[in-house]
């Protein structure tokens, strides 16, 4: 019995650990908009606020289903396409998480 809850313990605890780093982090698309979308200063966006209310968060997700996040940022920031283009599968998963979150019927946001 002791082997059996101390097993199933151990199994808990690792899949929160796993399930924790494989999710999306707001505050990393965050980082990613203040560190590699600066420019985005040029077309109008004081900051990362005015990037994520461009939309409510129904509209980020029916973007995000149709599978056109970075084509409809590029429409919002078009400085920004090359670093937009690059973006690795994990930087559009925290943006997504990002802009969602701070959606124009989101939480207001303190970034820059």
């Amino acid at each position: 019995m002791k082997k059996t809850t101390l097993l199933l313990l151990a199994a808990m605890v690792a899949g929160s650990v796993f399930t924790t780093s494989a999710m999306a982090d707001a505050k990393k698309g965050q980082k990613f908009y203040l560190k590699k979308l600066k420019v985005c200063k040029k077309d109008g966006l004081k900051n990362g606020a005015v990037f994520a209310i461009k939309h409510d968060r129904k509209g980020w997700a029916s973007i995000k289903d149709a599978g056109k996040l970075q084509e409809e940022w590029t429409k919002i920031c078009p400085h920004g396409v090359k670093k937009i283009k690059k973006m690795k599968p994990k930087d559009v998963t925290n943006l997504y998480d990002f802009v969602w979150k701070y959606a124009s019927d989101g939480e207001v946001p303190s970034c820059g």
